[in-house]
């Protein structure tokens, strides 16, 4: 009888280790596999902070003088008075 009272025990108590040790071992994975998706998010933040910062910065640019200036210059082919337009035409000889 004593015998089988301390073979329970004894499989009680290595189940409850084994158990523990299971567990812990997945929630050190677990924990990792955390980390690791803790760091892709925050290069995905730092890279939309820096987009973000560039996008600002051409808002900025954008709403000054010099900024509406370019844009008329460049997409609108506007010209202050004063200024010369000079245009360049080739002739290819396919024609």
């Amino acid at each position: 009888m004593i015998r089988i009272r301390w073979l329970v025990i004894y499989a009680v108590t290595t189940f409850i280790i084994a158990v523990t040790i299971v567990t812990f071992f997945k929630e050190i994975s677990r924990i990792e596999r955390l980390a690791d998706a803790i760091e892709t998010k925050m290069e995905e933040l730092v890279e939309l902070t820096r987009k973000n910062q560039e996008l600002q910065e051409k808002i900025i640019y954008y709403s000054s003088p010099a900024g509406v200036a370019y844009i008329a210059t460049e997409e609108y082919n506007l010209v202050r008075p004063g200024e010369k337009i000079y245009r360049i035409e080739i002739i290819s000889e396919d024609q």
